[in-house]
């Protein structure tokens, strides 16, 4: 029984296909055609415009954090600058600080004691940047990469603060050390 109505199911498909392709083949297609690439079109042009800002944005991002590796750590070790980088990304990371690279590294804050808004990182206070075309730009630019690609791979987990070894600023004795890389002292 259950056969015999299985076999009429697949004719009657079958038909169905048949049918529509027997018509399919006598009709013009010039509608569907222009339908489709429109269509097409419709959905790629917001994706490509979507990954093409993306795209824009981590290339921005990439080059904020190695701007914050060269002038902050250009002379350090590759584990010094990345140490600088995983500070910078974990700001990134913490609820205290903007959530994206280049809004983390140009934050400015009031500075009681200067009476003024003060950049994070004293570079970007500057007025002109240096030209960036030096083998130290080329080196800090790939570590910031690297970092970027690989920041769930933090290598100093909870350093938000740093500072060179030969200053000694007062906010550093209420912060845990963690760590010291090159001529640099890591706080949590």
């Amino acid at each position: 029984m259950w056969k015999n109505k299985a076999s009429q199911l697949y004719d009657y498909l079958f038909s169905l296909w048949h049918n529509f392709y027997f018509h399919w083949q006598l009709k013009d297609k010039t509608s569907y055609v222009l339908l489709s690439v429109f269509a097409l079109v419709l959905v790629a042009v917001p994706v490509l415009t979507y990954q093409l800002v993306k795209y824009k944005n981590i290339q921005r991002e990439i080059k904020c954090l190695a701007l914050n590796i060269f002038h902050e750590a250009r002379s350090e070790s590759m584990a010094g600058q990345r140490a600088v980088a995983s500070v910078t990304l974990n700001r990134v990371a913490s609820k205290r600080y903007p959530d994206n690279i280049c809004d983390v590294v140009y934050e400015k804050r009031w500075d009681r004691i200067r009476k003024r808004y003060v950049g994070q990182f004293s570079w970007t206070e500057f007025d002109k940047p240096p030209r960036l075309k030096s083998a130290a730009w080329l080196r800090a630019l790939n570590i910031a990469k690297s970092a970027y690609r690989d920041r769930r791979k933090n290598r100093l987990k909870g350093a938000m603060f740093y500072h060179a070894k030969y200053i000694k600023p007062s906010w550093a004795r209420k912060k845990k050390p963690i760590a010291i890389i090159g001529n640099h002292i890591f706080y949590k």
